[in-house]
């Protein structure tokens, strides 16, 4: 990383760009990026957040740091502990300021299909629906998603299924980062080794792009952060992340 912002840090750090002073944050099931984004700003930003995780910790300390982001351990030391049930009321309470939620396709208004893809009575391929998304994605005061393809398959024009509506706010990639504006998707910056030309040409909706700019580099504080997280390399190794 010392010559190249790698995929995978890119997605983490700017996962991690999207928290907010003071805020409540929450993090899902099988959202180990998300989860890596989270104990990362804890570390490297010198102010504080409330971080929710599925595992049901509030402000946890874990001893180690799981490959899932549903372990008991990121329950550990917590200040308290929450039912999903909880998550959820706190959504539809207008109390939950971030939560980050995956997705199998995006289009350009930020709505998400986790239910199929093709046709719904004869699908392609049958996708796990919206389980607790379907509530947050709607309900929490802003909402991300990150995917580690960038493509027209995953970035699309029209979705097969609309699983949930509401939209999210940002979209990590490895080669940009979307925010929502006017109710659309615009591409907010892009990884300094990609252009807005290639964003373009892997993306199957239109968007603005007129305030684009390469995507500001990794601070140390980040990088030293990610890497007390992943001083190994594992979880970069498991992710398997690519830049095209």
């Amino acid at each position: 990383m010392e010559n190249s912002w790698s995929p995978f840090s890119y997605i983490v750090t700017n996962l991690a760009r999207f928290i907010h002073p003071n805020e409540i944050t929450f993090s899902g099931v099988n959202s180990t990026m998300p989860m890596l984004a989270c104990l990362m700003a804890k570390k490297a930003y010198d102010w504080d957040f409330i971080y929710i995780n599925v595992a049901g910790g509030v402000d946890p300390q874990p001893s180690s740091i799981p490959l899932s982001s549903s372990d008991p351990v990121l329950a550990q030391q917590s200040a308290s502990i929450f039912a999903n049930e909880d998550f959820y009321d706190l959504c539809s309470r207008g109390r939950m300021d971030l939560t980050f939620l995956g997705a199998a396709q995006i289009d350009g208004e930020g709505n998400a299909n986790n239910s199929c893809i093709g046709d719904w009575h004869s699908p392609k391929v049958r996708l796990p629906g919206g389980g607790g998304g379907a509530v947050m994605l709607p309900t929490a005061r802003r909402a991300c998603t990150w995917r580690t393809e960038h493509s027209t398959r995953t970035f699309v024009d029209k979705l097969d299924f609309r699983t949930s509506w509401g939209g999210f706010h940002g979209v990590v990639t490895p080669i940009a980062v979307f925010v929502k504006q006017d109710n659309r998707l615009a591409l907010q910056s892009y990884h300094p080794e990609s252009s807005v030309e290639e964003v373009i040409s892997r993306t199957g909706f239109t968007f603005d792009h007129q305030q684009a700019k390469p995507t500001d580099p990794p601070t140390a504080a980040e990088i030293a952060a990610l890497h007390a997280l992943d001083p190994d390399g594992q979880f970069e190794k498991d992710a398997g992340v690519k830049l095209r």
